[in-house]
Protein backbone atom coordinates (compact mmCIF):
# COMPACT_ATOMS: atom_id res chain seq x y z
CA UNK A 1 0.00 0.00 0.00
CA UNK A 2 1.07 3.54 -0.11
CA UNK A 3 1.82 5.59 2.59
CA UNK A 4 0.60 8.84 3.34
CA UNK A 5 0.71 11.60 6.30
CA UNK A 6 -1.52 13.42 7.63
CA UNK A 7 -0.86 17.35 8.20
CA UNK A 8 -2.94 18.54 10.62
CA UNK A 9 -4.27 16.85 13.79
CA UNK A 10 -7.65 17.99 14.77
CA UNK A 11 -11.22 16.86 13.99
CA UNK A 12 -10.85 17.06 10.60
CA UNK A 13 -8.10 15.10 10.22
CA UNK A 14 -9.94 12.29 12.28
CA UNK A 15 -12.53 11.91 9.51
CA UNK A 16 -10.67 12.12 6.47
CA UNK A 17 -8.48 9.72 8.14
CA UNK A 18 -11.84 6.82 8.11
CA UNK A 19 -11.98 7.43 4.19
CA UNK A 20 -8.80 6.97 3.97
CA UNK A 21 -8.99 3.66 5.63
CA UNK A 22 -12.19 3.01 3.16
CA UNK A 23 -9.78 3.39 0.41
CA UNK A 24 -7.68 0.09 1.10
CA UNK A 25 -4.92 1.99 -1.04
CA UNK A 26 -3.24 4.29 1.41
CA UNK A 27 -1.86 3.34 4.70
CA UNK A 28 -1.55 6.55 7.31
CA UNK A 29 1.81 6.35 8.66
CA UNK A 30 1.82 9.27 10.41
CA UNK A 31 0.87 13.53 11.06
CA UNK A 32 2.90 16.41 10.69
CA UNK A 33 1.73 19.08 13.07
CA UNK A 34 3.32 22.35 14.61
CA UNK A 35 2.29 21.13 18.03
CA UNK A 36 4.99 18.15 17.92
CA UNK A 37 8.42 19.71 19.41
CA UNK A 38 10.09 16.46 18.32
CA UNK A 39 9.63 13.07 16.25
CA UNK A 40 7.89 10.43 18.55
CA UNK A 41 6.35 7.09 17.36
CA UNK A 42 3.48 5.15 19.04
CA UNK A 43 2.24 1.97 17.61
CA UNK A 44 3.78 2.27 14.46
CA UNK A 45 2.62 5.74 13.97
CA UNK A 46 5.16 8.79 13.28
CA UNK A 47 4.25 12.02 14.91
CA UNK A 48 6.46 14.64 13.71
CA UNK A 49 6.67 18.64 13.43
CA UNK A 50 5.66 19.96 10.33
CA UNK A 51 8.63 21.56 9.22
CA UNK A 52 10.14 17.96 9.08
CA UNK A 53 8.27 16.71 6.20
CA UNK A 54 11.31 16.80 4.18
CA UNK A 55 12.36 13.52 5.84
CA UNK A 56 8.94 12.22 4.62
CA UNK A 57 9.05 13.62 0.80
CA UNK A 58 9.06 10.09 -0.95
CA UNK A 59 5.36 9.26 0.63
CA UNK A 60 2.00 11.17 -0.17
CA UNK A 61 0.13 13.66 2.27
CA UNK A 62 -3.17 15.28 2.63
CA UNK A 63 -4.10 18.48 4.41
CA UNK A 64 -6.29 18.06 6.93
CA UNK A 65 -7.02 21.27 8.29
CA UNK A 66 -10.38 22.95 8.17
CA UNK A 67 -9.33 26.21 7.26
CA UNK A 68 -9.20 27.21 4.07
CA UNK A 69 -6.48 29.82 3.86
CA UNK A 70 -4.05 27.80 6.11
CA UNK A 71 -4.58 24.89 3.67
CA UNK A 72 -3.20 26.98 1.21
CA UNK A 73 -0.41 28.39 3.14
CA UNK A 74 0.54 24.62 4.22
CA UNK A 75 0.35 23.65 0.56
CA UNK A 76 2.58 26.57 -0.70
CA UNK A 77 5.17 25.88 2.25
CA UNK A 78 5.64 22.34 1.25
CA UNK A 79 6.71 23.31 -2.02
CA UNK A 80 5.45 19.70 -3.02
CA UNK A 81 3.76 18.33 -6.71
CA UNK A 82 0.17 18.02 -6.50
CA UNK A 83 0.71 14.48 -7.31
CA UNK A 84 1.78 14.02 -4.00
CA UNK A 85 -1.61 14.77 -2.60
CA UNK A 86 -4.24 12.19 -3.28
CA UNK A 87 -7.98 12.82 -3.87
CA UNK A 88 -9.95 11.01 -1.58
CA UNK A 89 -13.93 9.92 -2.03
CA UNK A 90 -15.87 8.40 0.97
CA UNK A 91 -17.41 5.10 -1.07
CA UNK A 92 -21.05 6.57 -0.26
CA UNK A 93 -20.69 9.66 -2.42
CA UNK A 94 -22.22 9.62 -5.59
CA UNK A 95 -19.94 11.05 -8.80
CA UNK A 96 -21.81 11.94 -11.74
CA UNK A 97 -20.40 11.14 -15.33
CA UNK A 98 -17.69 13.62 -16.49
CA UNK A 99 -17.09 15.28 -12.94
CA UNK A 100 -13.47 16.31 -12.34
CA UNK A 101 -12.35 16.53 -8.45
CA UNK A 102 -8.78 17.90 -8.11
CA UNK A 103 -5.87 16.79 -5.87
CA UNK A 104 -6.19 16.60 -2.39
CA UNK A 105 -9.47 17.48 -2.25
CA UNK A 106 -12.11 15.20 0.41
CA UNK A 107 -15.28 14.21 -0.69
CA UNK A 108 -17.15 12.75 2.76
CA UNK A 109 -20.25 10.23 2.87
CA UNK A 110 -23.27 10.92 1.45
CA UNK A 111 -21.97 13.46 -1.27
CA UNK A 112 -23.61 13.99 -4.04
CA UNK A 113 -21.80 15.62 -7.21
CA UNK A 114 -24.14 15.73 -10.56
CA UNK A 115 -22.62 16.15 -14.01
CA UNK A 116 -20.31 17.96 -15.77
CA UNK A 117 -19.02 19.84 -12.46
CA UNK A 118 -15.28 21.16 -11.72
CA UNK A 119 -14.12 20.87 -8.07
CA UNK A 120 -10.68 22.27 -7.77
CA UNK A 121 -7.32 21.41 -5.89
CA UNK A 122 -7.38 21.01 -1.92
CA UNK A 123 -11.67 21.27 -1.77
CA UNK A 124 -13.46 20.13 1.10
CA UNK A 125 -16.66 18.84 0.22
CA UNK A 126 -18.53 17.73 3.59
CA UNK A 127 -20.79 15.42 4.84
CA UNK A 128 -23.98 15.01 2.70
CA UNK A 129 -23.39 18.25 0.35
CA UNK A 130 -25.30 18.05 -2.61
CA UNK A 131 -23.64 20.03 -5.97
CA UNK A 132 -25.64 20.40 -8.99
CA UNK A 133 -24.54 19.63 -12.27
CA UNK A 134 -22.29 22.35 -14.28
CA UNK A 135 -20.66 23.82 -10.67
CA UNK A 136 -17.67 25.10 -10.40
CA UNK A 137 -15.67 25.07 -7.44
CA UNK A 138 -12.34 26.51 -7.57
CA UNK A 139 -9.46 25.37 -5.31
CA UNK A 140 -9.05 26.18 -1.48
CA UNK A 141 -13.36 26.23 -1.22
CA UNK A 142 -14.80 24.07 1.32
CA UNK A 143 -18.46 22.91 1.06
CA UNK A 144 -19.86 22.28 4.59
CA UNK A 145 -22.23 19.88 5.61
CA UNK A 146 -25.89 19.41 4.22
CA UNK A 147 -25.39 22.86 2.00
CA UNK A 148 -26.73 22.79 -1.56
CA UNK A 149 -25.35 24.14 -4.15
CA UNK A 150 -27.78 23.78 -7.85
CA UNK A 151 -27.22 24.10 -10.94
CA UNK A 152 -24.22 26.20 -12.35
CA UNK A 153 -23.45 27.90 -9.31
CA UNK A 154 -19.89 28.71 -9.08
CA UNK A 155 -17.81 29.03 -5.69
CA UNK A 156 -14.61 31.28 -5.86
CA UNK A 157 -11.24 30.01 -4.21
CA UNK A 158 -10.71 30.21 0.09
CA UNK A 159 -14.75 30.70 0.29
CA UNK A 160 -16.79 28.51 2.45
CA UNK A 161 -20.52 27.81 1.97
CA UNK A 162 -21.86 27.32 5.45
CA UNK A 163 -23.75 24.44 6.60
CA UNK A 164 -27.35 23.91 5.62
CA UNK A 165 -26.87 26.74 3.36
CA UNK A 166 -28.95 26.65 -0.48
CA UNK A 167 -27.27 28.60 -3.54
CA UNK A 168 -29.93 29.09 -6.35
CA UNK A 169 -29.07 28.59 -9.94
CA UNK A 170 -26.25 29.97 -11.50
CA UNK A 171 -25.08 32.40 -8.76
CA UNK A 172 -21.48 33.67 -8.52
CA UNK A 173 -19.79 33.61 -5.09
CA UNK A 174 -16.08 35.64 -5.19
CA UNK A 175 -12.58 34.01 -3.56
CA UNK A 176 -12.48 34.44 0.12
CA UNK A 177 -16.04 34.84 1.23
CA UNK A 178 -17.88 33.12 3.80
CA UNK A 179 -21.62 32.19 3.77
CA UNK A 180 -23.01 31.60 7.22
CA UNK A 181 -25.05 28.81 8.29
CA UNK A 182 -28.28 27.84 7.01
CA UNK A 183 -28.36 31.15 4.62
CA UNK A 184 -30.34 31.18 1.21
CA UNK A 185 -28.17 33.01 -1.69
CA UNK A 186 -30.07 34.04 -4.63
CA UNK A 187 -27.46 36.89 -6.15
CA UNK A 188 -23.73 37.22 -6.69
CA UNK A 189 -21.96 37.78 -3.72
CA UNK A 190 -18.24 39.39 -4.65
CA UNK A 191 -14.80 38.81 -3.15
CA UNK A 192 -14.30 39.20 0.62
CA UNK A 193 -17.35 38.94 1.71
CA UNK A 194 -19.37 37.70 4.91
CA UNK A 195 -22.93 36.85 4.49
CA UNK A 196 -25.76 34.96 5.82
CA UNK A 197 -29.62 34.72 5.99
CA UNK A 198 -32.70 34.39 3.92
CA UNK A 199 -31.87 36.06 1.20
CA UNK A 200 -28.40 36.49 2.15
CA UNK A 201 -27.09 40.04 2.63
CA UNK A 202 -23.89 41.11 3.77
CA UNK A 203 -22.85 41.29 7.40
CA UNK A 204 -23.05 44.63 8.88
Amino acid sequence: MKKIFLIGMGGHAKVVKDIIELNNEFEVIGYLDDKFHEKSVSDGIIYDNLNSYRNYKDNYFIITIGNNKIRKQIFEKLELPLCKFPKFIHPSAVIGSDVEIGYGTVVMANVVVNADTYVGNHCILNTMASIGHDVLIKDFAHISPKSTLTGGVQVGSYTQIGAGSTVTPKVIIGDSTLVGAGSTVISNISNNMTVFGTPAKPKE
